[in-house]
């Protein structure tokens, strides 16, 4: 006799993770944003990243951008933060920010600019994006303390950065309860990827070679990395529970939403996604 199983249903944070992730890709992925930050007076990408991204936290030390943030190796924060102050105020850092990566989608999405679904999808991802509770989430305050763009496409990122920082604190809250560190979740997330050895995974492999090498001995001894550097099944598992948490604690903002809303949501943002991600969001 065979038995069937039931799929496990995605859950509603994972969908939505899916479906605006891309929309925030526009900043890294894209020349306008960077193009915004160097009419700034910003010469390196990094000095325009930590100023853009940070600026909703005002003009804070370091350390608060570096627990923010959380997983950037030891002094890479300090490098920029608060120095980027030197050039331009957080409010146009942000301003820059927003500007670029408006630009940048409405050359992507070129004839769904104007369309009924994006402004409708912009009207509904505003209202999940401002409904969660606050509490614990510092970048997502953040955020939501700054005025909401009129314009539709502008309220369209500003929506999906406002979620992607509110699952980023959650994430955080998670990693912290597993223990795992700035630098080790990056390998876990490498592992995961398949990208080995981990250490040249593109956001880590630039910090110093025996720092890495500490990070993978801490893993080793604790048991979630075997000596090929693969998860063991602790490791698998606690990737797994990071993942799960994650979803769990990114679910609050679409609990304002109706079924029959989000369901308009999904079917709105599903052209969108799907446009960014056949260009890579350049």
């Amino acid at each position: 006799m065979t038995t069937s199983t039931t799929p496990t249903p995605t859950p509603v944070a994972r969908r939505m993770f899916d479906l605006t992730e891309p929309i925030c890709l526009v900043n890294f992925f894209s020349e306008e944003p960077n193009e915004e930050m160097a009419a700034l007076g910003f010469s390196n990408y990094w000095d325009g990243y930590f100023a853009g991204r940070s600026a909703p936290l005002g003009r804070v030390p370091a350390e608060v951008v570096d627990a923010a943030f959380y997983n950037f190796g030891p002094g890479e924060v300090a490098r920029h933060v608060p120095s980027v102050w030197e050039t331009t105020t957080p409010d146009d850092a942000h301003a820059a920010r927003q500007r670029g990566c408006v630009a940048a989608l409405r050359r992507i999405l070129g004839e769904l600019v104007d369309t009924p679904g994006l402004a409708r999808a912009a009207d509904l991802l505003t209202g999940a994006a401002t409904s969660a509770p606050v509490s614990g989430r510092a970048m997502y305050a953040a955020l939501r303390s700054l005025p909401l763009p009129e314009e539709p496409v502008a309220r369209l990122w500003h929506a999906a950065n406002l979620l992607r920082e509110h699952r980023g604190d959650g994430h955080i809250a998670a990693l912290v309860v597993e223990q795992v560190d700035r630098t080790e979740c990056h390998v876990l997330l490498a592992i995961d990827a398949g990208i080995l050895p981990a250490e040249s995974f593109g956001r880590i492999h630039q910090l110093p070679k025996p720092y890495l090498a500490s990070v993978m001995a801490r893993l080793r001894d604790r048991g979630l990395v075997d000596d090929a550097g693969l998860f063991t099944d602790a490791g698998r598992a606690t990737k797994d529970r990071i993942e799960s948490m994650t979803d769990a604690l990114a679910e609050a903002p679409y609990s304002s939403l109706d079924a029959a809303d989000l369901a308009e949501l999904i079917a709105c943002l599903e052209p969108i996604a799907d446009r960014l991600k056949e260009t890579g969001s350049q």
